[in-house]
């Protein structure tokens, strides 16, 4: 349950939140509403295997999901866009523990002492959590942690390399969890070979390779974390 409430999260806030929806988000607080209906109705599809009753933390959750969003939308803090991307993933992720703990599927203490025995119950969903979050979520990541550490600016989404990073990242983590690590190069040479000679004299240089390496990073530790489990 625990692992399934953290995917949730990545598939309601990040693979079902197309570019459409993120940018109506961003401006209205229908769109607002409308992310959030997502995130609950997916919220709600992973509690049935496990525990449909308990669905009154899953309205918590979607509720709360809500509140840091349109917060978000009527305040915005003097920060830098990293920094706000952070501390919203950071307040969801809060609340869905706060929600697994007061509805009795997650034990913080137990969690701190018996962390490794417990995630190796739930090899399947580990996976499915590590790969579902080399997609989407990884994309958005790498783009505010390189426009983020590159320019100090909010990133730019309309990219066409978004699916092509995602293909590299499911190869890049799979080639690291079964221990092939000298494929990895050969994942990234053909978009250096097509894209590089393109974009190397422009001023988009530096963040395209703070992009390539935030995602070569997230790719081999979600493999390794896998090869640990």
């Amino acid at each position: 349950m625990v692992i399934a409430m953290f995917l949730a999260h990545l598939v309601g806030d990040y693979i079902f939140q197309w570019n459409s929806l993120a940018a109506w988000k961003s401006r209205a607080l229908s769109g607002v509403i409308v992310h959030c209906l997502v995130v609950l109705g997916v919220t709600w599809l992973f509690i049935l295997p496990f525990d449909p009753n308990w669905w009154p933390w899953v309205l918590a959750i979607g509720i709360a999901h809500f509140l840091i969003d349109a917060i978000q939308l009527r305040v915005k803090l003097p920060i830098p866009e990293l920094a706000r991307f952070s501390l919203d993933q950071a307040a969801h992720f809060l609340v869905i523990t706060l929600a697994l703990a007061g509805g009795g599927y997650l034990d913080v203490a137990a969690l701190l002492q018996n962390g490794l025995a417990l995630l190796q119950s739930d090899l399947l969903l580990i996976y499915l959590l590590g790969y579902a979050f080399v997609t989407m979520p990884a994309w958005v990541l790498v783009k505010f942690t390189a426009y983020g550490l590159v320019q100090g600016t909010a990133p730019q989404f309309g990219d066409a390399s978004k699916y092509l990073g995602i293909m590299e990242r499911l190869l890049m983590t799979t080639f690291v969890a079964i221990g092939q690590y000298l494929l990895i190069p050969l994942v990234i040479l053909p978009r250096l070979l097509m894209e590089w000679p393109q974009v190397a004299n422009d001023e988009r240089a530096p963040v395209y390779l703070a992009e390539l390496l935030a995602s070569v990073t997230l790719a081999v530790l979600v493999g390794i974390l896998f090869r640990l489990a």
